[in-house]
């Protein structure tokens, strides 16, 4: 029993984090058919701007967590005003926006390790202390991740299902042209799911690093974590997300501690590989079919 509640509360707390990397992914791809190469340095642009906010500055931890989240969200609307809004009625737009954001990616950590070296730090956002469940301690940080992973993720969805904003994007999802045409204004609608994705990526960045600490490219593989439960939910679909990511938790917590943590990340890639061959468009998306 001991070990079935270490192993579930571990792979929920890594599931949660894993699903704000990956439902931000979801949406740009989604609504867009981008997948954004820079998402992982969003998560590394969010943890530093906490820590620096945190303990450069002296501000409360509150602030840091603002001011780490108004990062990820400003990086997705300059990202957005600046490279995307160029290239989206171009060709092979999927893969020139994928070679861009790799630019993008590798500017941005580059001025990352400039700027603060690359020695790891120390997240200072978080809360010591735990409590027991029989003869487990659960962190009361691992709580504070479950948390904040929920309520942010619950806004999202609150937003998407139940708002005229969300309708926009939905709308913009399904059929640009057609929701252009009915007056939605389909470029506001792309810098808002960059700027949604961004502010994900940053929270997911925040809670991560204050597990593994902060270092230039801690966002490396969080990014490949997160687009293979994308790929093995079905690619833009945003729900689909959120559950394979939990699952994906659960599943490499519990391969690390029987295993070690080692095995965690490989048997991932073997089961998306899996995963395309029995089903190509992911485990919760539709295959297009295409008449002559």
């Amino acid at each position: 029993m001991n070990i079935f509640v270490q192993i579930f509360a571990t792979g929920l707390t890594m599931g949660a984090m894993y699903a704000l990397a990956s439902v931000g992914l979801a949406l740009a791809f989604g609504t867009m058919g981008m997948f954004n190469m820079a998402h992982g340095v969003f998560m590394t642009i969010g943890a530093y701007a906490a820590y620096t906010v945190s303990t450069v500055f002296g501000a409360p931890i509150y602030m840091g967590l603002i001011a780490g989240i108004a990062a990820g969200a400003l990086v997705g609307a300059l990202l957005q005003v600046l490279v995307v809004r160029f290239m989206l009625d171009t060709e092979d737009f999927q893969t020139t926006v994928m070679v861009a954001t790799v630019g993008v990616a590798t500017l941005l950590q580059d001025l990352i390790l400039k700027k603060y070296g690359g020695y790891p730090f120390k997240q200072p956002l978080q809360i010591n202390g735990s409590f027991w469940v029989g003869d487990v301690a659960i962190p009361y940080q691992s709580v504070l991740i479950l948390l904040v992973a929920g309520l942010l993720i619950g806004c999202v969805a609150w937003l998407l299902t139940r708002s005229k904003f969300g309708l926009a994007i939905r709308a913009t999802a399904m059929n640009p042209d057609a929701a252009s045409l009915m007056g939605v204004n389909t470029h506001r609608a792309y810098l808002q799911v960059m700027v949604i994705a961004g502010v994900l990526a940053a929270a997911a960045g925040m809670l991560i690093s204050s597990r593994v600490g902060l270092s230039p490219d801690m966002g490396s593989s969080p990014l490949i974590r997160a687009f293979v439960i994308c790929v093995v939910a079905g690619l833009g679909s945003v729900p689909a997300a959120g559950v394979s990511a939990i699952a994906f938790g659960l599943l490499e917590a519990t391969i690390s501690y029987f295993f070690g943590a080692r095995y965690g990340l490989p048997v991932m890639l073997g089961l998306v590989i899996l995963v395309l061959i029995v089903k190509p468009a992911g485990l919760f998306g539709k295959q297009d079919v295409v008449r002559a």
